[in-house]
């Protein structure tokens, strides 16, 4: 998309050593991106749903998308901190400081649902949950997926909010409204009108006709459409969340391959709405030099799919055809006979009892990386934990994206190296038995009735309704990019020189706003993209320093670090071999996770306290902690 690209090119920085926490997915990372910390902070890392064990040891899964002060199916919050409580909000500090927060399909900060979210914030008995059970089409569009959290004497919301009730915040918030989904929403931004306008001066309404929400897939044209009106409107703080160009909004159902007709399209469309969206800012006086511009990609995605023809088509001068038979085949309406374009399904279950005769009760995340749940929640010693550990080690299963049969598994972390990579919350209810990084062509299930498969290649199949995999651990899926344009931004163009991942945008967005969160941090300021004037204070003198701090603080925290792509590979040994060695493997993780976190809490605090506390540097502390850092890894080689 040449339109966005050069706004970030040509007036800020776009960073291209960027990465996702793990597991790599939408919900996880977008909630990453707004809190700054992992997901055993925020209290969801496996996403976009995730199991948990009942009292009973059965397993439930429940979505990752809810409200931010929902609870979750145990009664313990969703979005559950490490103090037992729900995580700080990630619009106070703005609301605090007179500026209304509006939110478009961003994960958590509006309504995600018209059940729990309705419940929870309108109450049960409220003509908003009549609403939602006489005509559910028209309540989605009503109250989904569109916010503004309001300032207190907000112009915008006036008097027309709702108490935004936060009572788990450190500090305490009162006397704050929000207006929730657009039918409040709406009027409050457009000078009284029901319905907003996308980009191309269409209507943004559902797929009925009804003006509001679109849907959790909307396209540039309408989150663009919304964010512009959402500043022009005076709301000065937006988030909002565009869906990927790669599946076929057109009809629906389906995706495309790299350079096919369809796909090109898409993405022409997205570029044309960015080019609107710039254009019709600075119509509005709404400029770099003004307003500060954060983009981010949840996560890349590996493709699943072979190669389109004819050879060396690029979508650009050729287009790229796939094999569809029949005709507009699609896995949803109708499934293909014959198909070289999609991800491949298989059932883990299937793939035990046909290769192993294991027939293990297990459920897991459907995913691409799995986690995998044991009934009756086993310990990590129990025979049962190691016996299917040591199976799923051993599955292979046929891939006709390459035409072979391939070893299944890439990677295994047990609860140790989970709780290493950030993935281990403060509801031990959620705590998976393992997760399954698995070959990245594939995406598992486990079904409750398995069946042995004869052949073994009858146990997978591919379909092209989605043709791009994400939630690995692979760098295809787990590098990214963020972008960053705006006042107190240097102008460095390209960059790949930083170690960066998705929770140094937050606090690099508070450092640039003169604000600050209630809690610390797992992500650090990106203060080496900072103009000379907007360096901390503190910082100024202490850059180089400082830089190394934070490259040596990111090689042993970020979960796909040094560290943590080491530990995965040591943990997957463990897994797979006998009990000693796995309990061997397993004593040192957790010694390593012990050593690890005192040296990245002491790094942290320096970093925080130099961007935040104006505290001072003592750099012969700076560099020990580097050294240990580096020792750290170093005892892994």
């Amino acid at each position: 998309m040449p339109n966005l690209l050069g706004f970030l090119v040509d007036h800020g920085a776009l960073l291209t050593n960027h990465h996702t926490p793990l597991i790599s997915h939408t919900a996880d990372d977008i909630i990453t991106t707004l809190t700054g910390v992992y997901g055993d902070k925020h209290g969801q890392p496996v996403a976009n749903s995730y199991g948990y064990f009942r009292k009973d040891g059965s397993i439930g899964f429940s979505s990752s998308f809810a409200y931010w002060t929902d609870s979750a199916p145990d009664g313990q919050p969703q979005m559950i901190d490490k103090r037992d409580k729900v995580h700080p909000a990630p619009w106070t500090p703005f609301t605090r400081a007179g500026c209304d927060v509006g939110a478009f399909s961003t994960a958590n900060i509006e309504f995600e649902n018209i059940a729990s979210d309705i419940a929870n914030v309108f109450g049960p008995t409220s003509p908003e949950a009549a609403e939602a059970k006489a005509n559910p089409a028209k309540a989605v569009a009503d109250f989904e997926g569109i916010a503004v959290h309001c300032a207190q004497d907000s112009a915008v919301c006036g008097g027309a909010g709702r108490p935004d009730l936060l009572p788990d915040e450190p500090r305490d918030y009162t006397g704050f409204t929000a207006l929730y989904g657009n039918v409040n929403t709406a009027p409050r931004i457009t000078g009284g009108q029901p319905v907003v306008l996308d980009l191309d001066g269409r209507p943004i309404a559902d797929s009925h006709g009804n003006p509001g929400f679109p849907g959790f897939s909307p396209s540039a044209s309408q989150t663009l459409g919304y964010v512009a009106t959402f500043l022009e409107g005076g709301v000065p703080v937006v988030y909002a969340y565009i869906s990927d160009a790669h599946d076929n909004h057109f009809t629906g159902s389906g995706s495309y391959g790299p350079g096919e007709a369809g796909y090109v399209q898409q993405l022409s469309a997205y570029n044309a709405a960015f080019g609107k969206f710039f254009a019709r800012l600075r119509a509005a006086g709404i400029t770099k030099q003004n307003t500060l511009f954060v983009f981010a990609s949840d996560e890349n995605d590996h493709f699943a799919g072979k190669a389109g023809a004819p050879a060396g088509c690029d979508g650009v001068t050729t287009p790229c055809t796939y094999v569809r038979l029949p005709a507009g085949c699609d896995d949803s309406s109708v499934l293909c006979t014959t198909t070289n374009l999609g991800e491949v399904a298989a059932d883990l279950r299937a793939l035990l009892l046909t290769e192993l005769n294991d027939t293990t009760p297990l459920s897991v995340h459907s995913e691409d990386a799995p986690t995998v749940y044991v009934r009756g929640n086993p310990a990590a010693t129990d025979p049962a934990t190691r016996g299917v550990e040591r199976n799923l080690a051993r599955l292979v299963a046929y891939d006709p994206v390459k035409d072979r049969t391939v070893r299944l598994m890439q990677r295994m972390a047990g609860r140790a190296e989970m709780a290493l990579l950030r993935m281990v919350t403060q509801d031990p209810a959620r705590t998976p038995t393992l997760a399954y990084f698995a070959d990245d062509d594939f995406f598992l299930t486990a079904g409750s009735t398995p069946a042995t498969c004869s052949p073994l290649a009858n146990c997978s199949n591919e379909q092209p309704g989605f043709s791009w995999n994400h939630g690995d651990f692979q760098e295809q899926i787990t590098r990214t990019w963020a972008g960053l344009v705006g006042p107190g931004v240097r102008h460095v163009g390209v960059s790949d020189e930083v170690f960066t991942d998705h929770t140094d945008i937050r606090p690099t967005l508070l450092a640039l706003a003169g604000l600050r969160d209630d809690y610390v941090h797992d992500g650090r300021v990106l203060f080496e993209f900072f103009g000379e004037r907007a360096v901390p204070h503190r910082i100024v003198g202490h850059e180089r320093a400082l830089s190394r701090l934070a490259d040596a603080y990111k090689a042993i925290n970020a979960p796909v670090g040094d560290l943590g792509r080491r530990t995965l590979r040591l943990s997957t040994a463990g897994l797979a071999g006998d009990d000693a060695t796995f309990a061997a493997v397993d004593a040192r993780i957790v010694d390593i996770t012990a050593r690890r976190n005192a040296i990245v809490g002491r790094m942290i605090a320096i970093l925080e306290g130099a961007a935040f506390d104006y505290h001072p540097i003592d750099e012969d502390e700076v560099d020990r902690l580097i050294d240990a850092a580096s020792d750290l890894v170093s005892s892994l080689e």
